[in-house]
C-alpha cells in the first residue's frame, strides 16, 4: 500500500519526517482563517508537499 512505502520512507529518513511536521504545521496555520479548507486538510497538504518535494530530490 502506499501508505506503508510513506511510512517506511519517514522511518528510514529522520529529515524527512522533520520536514514534514514543519510544512504540516505551516499548512495548518495558513489555513487557519479560510473555512472551507481548515487546519486539517492545510496540515496534510503540507505534509504531502515536503514528501513530494524530498521524493523529487532524492
Amino acid at each position: 500500500m502506499a501508505f506503508d512505502d510513506i511510512r517506511n520512507d519517514v522511518k528510514s529518513d529522520p529529515k524527512l519526517g522533520k520536514s514534514m511536521a514543519k510544512w504540516g504545521a505551516l499548512g495548518a496555520v495558513v489555513a487557519i482563517p479560510l473555512p472551507f479548507i481548515g487546519p486539517i486538510i492545510g496540515a496534510a497538504a503540507g505534509a504531502g508537499y515536503a514528501y513530494m518535494k524530498n521524493k523529487k530530490k532524492g
